[in-house]
């Protein structure tokens, strides 16, 4: 069996920046080892795999180690692959997932995802979290991941994770954040639980981050990045429930894969 792979940078319009996922088109799904074995043999921070649905498709996310309830720049990816590399005529892609439905509409080179918000809520500080990220952060909250506020940028930046006692707490992974010098919010995403000691890019994380700092400078509009080693830029919306996360992805290889 041949399957088409594409693996696309996203939240960038350069190779070698942004966020890389692989996209695999499917006419019916595989086996869950099947598709998770992909993932792993894959290596990126995801795989998105999806399969006709409808007037729309089916999208599920795979890390090297294992399946995902939501995932940003993936769902990006997938739907740049659509949009430029099927023969898919509206300018909205409709998607099912394990978090309902999600929408991407293409606004010229520009990709806005429809995405649930998820508000996070303030907690105590975890000792490990404390121990992984070798600084004491201002603030800590939660959703599906711990996140973890700090004062400026440049403490954002300088971290050094202990990736071993991140691995050992008990949410998916670890947000830090701080207000931006050039955009409105800065961030850093780790999730070592799920073999992604450092994502470039976290179009998820966003749906917590939108919020919080959407509260925090009074506005509801803001502009994002992340300062990974490879970065990416996000633009961010509130609306209501929901999240509109905008960016742009760049195709760096296609190809077939035997199974």
């Amino acid at each position: 069996m041949e399957l088409r792979l594409y693996q696309i940078d996203a939240f960038t319009d350069k190779v070698f920046k942004g966020n890389p996922a692989a996209v695999c088109p499917l006419e019916r799904w595989l086996t869950d080892a099947d598709l998770q074995a992909v993932a792993e043999e894959n290596n990126l921070s995801e795989t998105a795999f999806y399969v006709p649905a409808g007037a729309g498709f089916h999208l599920r996310w795979f890390t090297p180690k294992a399946e995902v309830d939501l995932c940003g720049h993936a769902t990006l990816a997938a739907a740049f692959v659509i949009f430029n590399f099927s023969d898919h005529a509206d300018n909205t892609v409709r998607f099912e997932s394990r978090s309902g439905e999600l929408a991407v509409t293409k606004n010229d080179d520009l990709l806005v995802m429809d995405f649930p918000s998820q508000p996070a809520k303030p907690c105590a500080t975890p000792q490990l979290l404390v121990d992984g990220l070798g600084k004491v952060p201002i603030e800590v909250l939660f959703s599906e991941d711990y996140m973890a506020v700090f004062d400026t940028e440049e403490d954002v930046i300088a971290l050094k994770p202990n990736f071993d006692a991140l691995n050992k707490l008990d949410l998916r992974g670890v947000m830090v954040t701080a207000k931006g010098k050039e955009v409105d919010f800065v961030s850093r995403f780790f999730a070592p639980r799920y073999g992604i000691n450092e994502d470039p890019v976290t179009g998820s994380a966003h749906c917590s981050l939108t919020p919080y700092w959407a509260d925090k400078l009074n506005k509801t509009k803001l502009s994002a990045r992340q300062v990974s080693k490879r970065s990416g830029y996000i633009g961010c919306e509130l609306k209501g429930s929901r999240v509109f996360l905008s960016g742009k992805a760049v195709k760096y290889m296609e190809g077939k894969i035997k199974l």
